[in-house]
């Protein structure tokens, strides 16, 4: 009977503690990835709380055990001496003017909310606090306490008491402030700041008293701590990455301490940047801007500024970085790789820049100026337009939407159709995370390729999000096989990132070259139709930065640009990362061809001169050069001739560069040294081997929209012809009837009704085109 009634007790008294103590709301607390303090936010129930902290500073130790409970590491639970002596003193001043409770009673009593001090509750929390010892360390014990324990106010916790009144980590008080602290858990109400500070003074400088008096602190020591502040007034936590705050909020639910990747110098110096430059945009009515930097071996990002103190009618609250926008321009170098990657262009490829209308989509480059024909490379660093819009078509919009979605953008959420030709101009949305991940995946999977030997270059898990909590490696290695080819090569890679390092720089153009102290980047800028979004993305082989201005609202405003708003501060960024590393060149994937100087394609034998190249190997599935055609001319070059009408004697042969004719009627305007083809003598016919015009507009099945006058008739559509020869005449006819003659300027103005129409063009040397198109 007894055995079994003592058994009874045991099991009671071993369940009688829960295995949780404390079941409080915590503070959600961000650390940079040294463990210092980034931001906090208030727990649920008002407090500021922070999560259990395992690790007390020895100060605080010395200063508490001695104050409340010196025999602390000897006893179990309770202090029957202290116990004794607290008994002696409320029957002589026949109050309770002591509790005798130990720290672990303590502990006790914050689990159970403070019970009323009745002998029941008190024999209560002697039982519990020896459970407490036997099942707990001394220092978990000890943590519980300073992790609960009440220090005024809406303060609760050693951690959150430290933030709140001192500024810093608890492992950086001093004695006077662990001694402050010490004793305010005894009595909390003591810390309303503007009372009681005589009193509280005085108890923190007996408890130092003492602690001198144990050896602890020597007497320059006691009189430094004794002359040592009180605090004023508690001070705001810092808020040094409130809008990953914000979002660690809504993703890490389980955990309330989050170790991030930021790295907190950096962090800090990035956001001085973004609100100096605030400070500039902010006078062209520009209230918004975001700014991210990443590690590219990790993928970790290091400074996470989601916006800036614009206050709350510009929306500072918004995080950018995570907010979809239109991307401009910025996606255009992963089309390029791509392209690169396909064997469809070389680097120095001639595409057109003519005006383009493909089914009621007409692109314009940002200058609306046209070039007629200009090189990929140059075509990517300039942020042309119309190019990229043939090269989208060339490669096809689905595959475009596919890579986008494998190298991480992820706020393509409707079908490729929906989008079209426009996704390389802004026609989808994306955001600063997905797109500056993006960028660091292409260059981490060009570092690796050197590192795995055989023929499996690559890396599966090379293309990855951006991480901001710091995780396990197996987490991030998941999935992390090798394969034989990659979502872009690194051959395709490194050509693009070099072209971009190509980029005019603000301020600088390209004279960046001639500082030893400049860095190599590669970068690219976008901006939004409207002027709505500045983009700006910047790499080198061991960051990325990524920066977006411009308003929460959408908003529009003049010289809201990539290049003008976004990438100085990219630049400023950048100067305050370590090294300058540069990629490696990936030779075993690429190949050196020679090709045409002027057409940039594969050389040819009508080449007039080339140059070695370096380029993918799928490179030499591209096409010889078609522009250089052989002709034969006069001695003098000044006409051309046929064995129709000369002898051979009289004809020279000549190899001539020849664009068509739309491209070559906007390129001989920018480029002076262009020579058109010259003309046949009069007394020689044309064999036509050569087309000599083409229409500008409308295009092939174009589908026109005439719009109404104020009086309700239908306006006029202008139309526009290219011909070689610049003194030619063309005829107009639609439908049959003749409408007019031009010369030099090929340009008229129609008002042909409504339905399916076909305009017919006849120059002076009989040379015919026709186009079919439709009036809406």
């Amino acid at each position: 009977m007894l055995i079994g009634l003592f058994c009874l007790m045991a099991i009671l008294f071993y369940v009688s503690l829960p295995k949780q103590l404390f079941s409080d709301p915590y503070s959600i607390v961000l650390e940079d990835k040294r463990g210092d303090l980034l931001s906090a936010a208030i727990a649920a129930d008002g407090q500021w709380r922070f999560p259990e902290q395992h690790d007390v500073p020895e100060k605080f130790v010395k200063a508490l055990t001695l104050y409340e409970d010196k025999r602390f590491f000897y006893h179990l639970g309770v202090d029957f001496i202290s116990l004794g002596r607290a008994l002696k003193q409320n029957i002589q001043q026949r109050k309770v003017v002591s509790g005798g409770s130990t720290i672990s009673m303590q502990v006790i009593r914050l689990a159970r909310k403070n019970k009323s001090r009745t002998v029941f509750e008190k024999c209560i929390e002697l039982i519990l606090a020896t459970r407490l010892e036997l099942g707990n360390s001394k220092k978990e014990i000890f943590s519980l306490y300073s992790s609960h324990a009440p220090f005024g106010g809406n303060v609760v916790g050693l951690e959150a008491a430290c933030w709140r009144y001192f500024g810093r980590a608890p492992n950086e008080l001093s004695w006077a402030e662990a001694s402050l602290l010490a004793v305010l858990p005894n009595n909390p109400s003591l810390i309303h700041l503007g009372k009681n500070r005589e009193r509280l003074q005085t108890k923190r400088n007996k408890l130092l008293t003492r602690l001198a008096a144990e050896g602890l602190l020597d007497k320059l020591s006691l009189s430094l701590a004794i002359v040592e502040p009180i605090p004023n007034n508690p001070l705001p936590l810092p808020r040094w990455a409130s809008h990953l705050l914000d979002r660690v909020s809504k993703t890490e639910k389980g955990n309330r301490k989050v170790k991030t990747t930021i790295d907190l110098p950096l962090q800090q110096q990035v956001l001085q940047l973004v609100n100096d430059h605030h400070v500039k945009l902010r006078g062209n009515q520009i209230f918004n801007a975001a700014a991210l930097v990443m590690e590219v071996k990790t993928g970790n990002v290091l400074a996470y500024v989601g916006n800036v103190s614009s206050g709350a009618s510009h929306q500072e609250n918004v995080d950018i970085i995570t907010s979809p926008r239109s991307t401009g321009s910025i996606l255009k170098p992963f089309l390029y790789a791509a392209m690169l990657d396909d064997g469809k262009m070389l680097p120095t490829t001639l595409q057109p820049d003519v005006p383009l209308v493909i089914n009621g989509f007409a692109p314009q480059n940002f200058s609306r100026e046209y070039d007629g024909a200009v090189s990929a490379d140059q075509a990517l660093i300039r942020s042309l337009n119309i190019p990229a819009v043939v090269e989208l078509r060339s490669y096809r919009y689905e595959k475009f939407y596919e890579l986008l979605k494998n190298i991480g953008i992820s706020t393509l959420n409707r079908p490729a159709d929906h989008y079209g030709l426009s996704l390389i101009l802004g026609g989808a949305e994306g955001t600063l995370w997905d797109i500056t991940g993006a960028y660091a995946s292409m260059a981490r999977s060009l570092n690796n390729y050197f590192d795995y030997p055989g023929k499996n270059k690559y890396r599966i898990s090379d293309f990855h999000r951006p991480y901001f909590v710091e995780t396990d490696s197996s987490d991030r290695d998941a999935n992390s096989g090798n394969e034989e080819t990659s979502r872009l090569s690194a051959s395709a890679s490194y050509l693009t990132l070099s072209a971009l390092q190509e980029v005019y720089r603000p301020g600088e153009q390209t004279g960046w070259r001639y500082f030893n102290n400049a860095k190599r980047i590669a970068w690219k800028t976008g901006t939004s139709h409207g002027l709505r979004d500045g983009w700006a993305v910047g790499l080198n082989a061991d960051y990325v930065v990524g920066v977006w201005v411009g308003n929460a609202d959408g908003e529009g405003r003049p010289g809201l640009t990539g290049t003008e708003s976004a990438a100085p501060l990219l630049f400023d960024i950048f100067s305050l990362l370590p090294g300058n590393n540069w990629f490696q060149k990936p030779t075993s994937e690429m190949t050196e061809i020679i090709a045409c100087t002027k057409s940039g394609y594969r050389v040819s034998s009508s080449c007039e001169s080339a140059e070695t190249i370096w380029v993918t190997k799928s490179g030499l599935q591209t096409s010889a050069c078609p522009f250089h055609k052989k002709i034969h001319v006069s001695k003098d070059l000044r006409h051309q001739l046929h064995a129709g009408c000369v002898s051979l004697d009289e004809m020279t042969a000549a190899n001539w560069f020849v664009l068509p004719p739309v491209q070559e009627y906007y390129f001989k305007l920018k480029e002076l040294n262009y020579k058109p083809l010259p003309p046949f003598r009069k007394d020689c016919m044309n064999p036509r081997t050569i087309a000599a015009m083409d229409i500008i507009y409308p295009r092939s099945n174009a589908k026109v929209f005439v719009p109404r006058e104020l009086d309700g008739s239908l306006g006029k559509t202008v139309f526009e012809a290219a011909h070689r020869n610049a003194e030619s005449t063309i005829y107009w006819h639609i439908d049959g009837e003749f409408k007019g003659v031009t010369k030099g300027n090929h340009q008229m103005a129609f008002h042909p009704g409504v339905g399916n129409h076909t305009l017919t063009l006849v120059d002076e040397k009989g040379e015919i085109v026709v186009q079919a198109f439709q009036v809406l």
